[in-house]
């Protein structure tokens, strides 16, 4: 069995339809699932179990008759026997049609709906992850949604390992903070960026009452600026630069406490396992953690990240 999955978004929305490809990897372990990503998510299937190719396609462009045109020959070429399409709208429904994939499934109630064979209904109001591998009712598969989890690779677990020494890590506990800055967010309009005097507070208190607990922030390119402004407050603060999602996820695993925004990383933290506080504004934790206690949500009573104060979280993390 051939089987292709359409799944528009970033890392994180990738991450999220993890469970709903590992699901069906153990119930059809000699299907090849390929899936069909935008660019900027490519570095999600680093750390996927189940995924045999990606082929690429900028959903959020203004795309050309041309590349559809290469769209539908990529997909055509492979002769697949099942579409998952994450996607409402006409024009993926329509792609999909033109396909000629027998078998077609998406959400009811959408606009794509005309095209699809086999249809689910759309529950928005649950885990996103738990929402998407209700897709797999199309193939009258209806087994519970599996936790998110990754595979992280033994060289980069070294890495992390050698990381962890060079910082002075190797015989004590950590927090991990990832300030979650992301210019497709910006660009976008979504505001998940916490200030940094906020993480200042934050920073100064975990090292007013555990001068001892190492604190490490996450430097990725788009946030040197943010990194360079707390360690100029916190002189002892530990940075690390992983290279790619596979070692950040290794650093993750690593970590005592996770403290981060609404973001890709958060979702790693929860495939590992560590303990997470995170941060959201303006979307409902419930639709983007599982329920455990060992991931927290911090929501915004205004809606804005930055209306979170360093008090509300302090709270969560010392039980108040």
């Amino acid at each position: 069995m051939r089987i292709v999955a359409f799944v528009p978004g970033g890392i994180g929305d990738q991450l999220l339809f993890f469970p709903t490809l590992d699901d069906l990897k153990q119930i059809y372990p000699n299907a090849q699932l390929d899936v069909v990503i935008e660019p900027r998510a490519k570095a999600a299937y680093q750390v996927s179990r189940s995924v045999h190719n990606t082929i690429l396609f900028d959903y959020e462009d203004r795309n050309s008759l041309a590349d559809f045109g290469n769209l539908l020959g990529a997909v055509r070429e492979q002769e697949y026997d099942v579409a998952i399409s994450l996607g409402r709208g006409w024009g993926i429904g329509l792609a999909l049609w033109l396909t000629g994939i027998p078998i077609r499934i998406g959400y009811a109630g959408t606009p794509g709906q005309v095209f699809l064979t086999n249809t689910v209904p759309l529950k928005p109001d649950q885990y996103a992850a738990c929402m998407y591998h209700d897709l797999l009712k199309g193939l009258d598969i209806h087994t519970p949604c599996p936790e998110l989890s990754i595979n992280v690779s033994t060289k980069d677990l070294d890495w992390a390992d050698a990381e962890r020494k060079r910082l002075g890590l190797q015989s004590s506990g950590y927090v991990l903070i990832h300030g979650g800055f992301s210019q497709h967010s910006k660009d976008m309009g979504i505001n998940k960026i916490y200030p940094v005097a906020s993480w200042k507070g934050i920073i100064q208190d975990f090292e007013r009452r555990q001068p001892d607990l190492p604190l490490v922030v996450v430097q990725e390119p788009e946030d040197e600026k943010f990194v360079q402004e707390l360690v100029q407050s916190s002189p002892k603060l530990k940075v690390t630069i992983p290279e790619d999602i596979g070692k950040l996820a290794a650093m993750i695993a690593g970590a005592n406490l996770m403290l981060c925004t609404d973001s890709a990383p958060m979702h790693l933290a929860v495939a590992v396992k560590t303990y997470t506080l995170a941060l959201f504004g303006s979307t409902d934790p419930k639709r983007l953690l599982p329920e455990s206690n060992r991931f927290v949500g911090i929501k915004s009573l205004t809606g804005q990240l930055a209306d979170i104060s360093p008090q509300m979280v302090l709270e969560k993390v010392w039980g108040g």
